[in-house]
């Protein structure tokens, strides 16, 4: 498989799924992820499957809603979710779905999620790569990562058995883990990447990927001189970009780096 560099649906929030496909394609991205969330479009396997057709833009994931603000996406039961989100990335030829661990109080989700996502993936053939996510801090207290655990079995995927995994490099930030280890530790188990950046503050910041302190570009060529082939997403906060065409710009911008900085190892 060619590692593809995607745009996700999130990064372009508040502007539409249908705005993701067309900067996406306008840019030059080579795929797309869909966010499952509040944008009704992207609830919808047929418009996301004209958007991709339209667009001539292949969806190369599907992003379960896991997060908060979307626990009542396509019901409140998380299996149903996730076997939906199979169902959209088989419709649209997408190979991943990127899922989070479950909330400490989905006990018994909790309960059987290593197990079940073993299951999902022998039964759909799809890649269900699980998220890293983090400690819930208050503030930073310490370079050492300290906080509540808010996820179940645990934040860090490389301390269980899954078979595929992604590493968003925000997450990375707050929980003040190195990426390049964590990725050593998954090895092939690695199959996604969430591109962005962060500085270490508590709050999800996703930033254009080298404004943080996170070095993805070092990231990005360890992952090359690693044989990578997975999808290496560009997932960013554009939510204060004050028009279109300063959103636009931070989204070529984090394309140019994903590109500069993938290929200067596999040269």
């Amino acid at each position: 498989m060619t590692t593809r560099i995607g745009l996700s649906t999130s990064s372009v929030y508040p502007e539409s799924t249908a705005h993701a496909f067309a900067h996406a394609a306008h840019l030059g991205y080579d795929a797309v992820e869909v966010m499952v969330g509040i944008d009704a479009l992207s609830q919808q396997t047929s418009a996301v499957q004209q958007l991709s057709e339209h667009h001539e833009m292949p969806v190369c994931a599907v992003h379960a809603p896991c997060l908060l603000f979307t626990q009542r996406v396509w019901g409140t039961e998380p299996w149903g979710k996730l076997e939906r989100s199979a169902e959209m990335a088989h419709a649209v030829g997408a190979r991943t779905v990127v899922v989070h661990p479950p909330f400490r109080w989905q006990k018994d989700y909790a309960r059987g999620f290593v197990d079940g996502i073993a299951a999902l993936e022998e039964s759909t053939g799809l890649f269900f790569a699980v998220e890293n996510m983090y400690p819930w801090r208050a503030q930073v207290t310490s370079r050492a990562a300290t906080g509540m655990e808010m996820y179940l079995p645990g934040w860090d995927p490389s301390t269980e058995g899954y078979a595929s995994t992604t590493i968003d490099l925000s997450h990375a930030a707050i929980a003040q883990d190195d990426p390049v280890e964590m990725a050593a530790r998954l090895g092939e188990r690695l199959r996604h990447v969430h591109l962005t950046d962060g500085t270490g503050s508590p709050k999800d910041e996703h930033l254009v990927p080298g404004r943080g302190e996170m070095d993805a570009a070092g990231f990005l060529r360890h992952l090359a001189g690693s044989g990578f082939d997975g999808d290496i997403v560009l997932e960013i906060n554009t939510r204060r970009c004050s028009s279109r065409e300063e959103r636009e710009a931070d989204l070529r911008e984090s394309l140019e780096f994903a590109r500069e900085h993938f290929a200067v190892a596999a040269t």
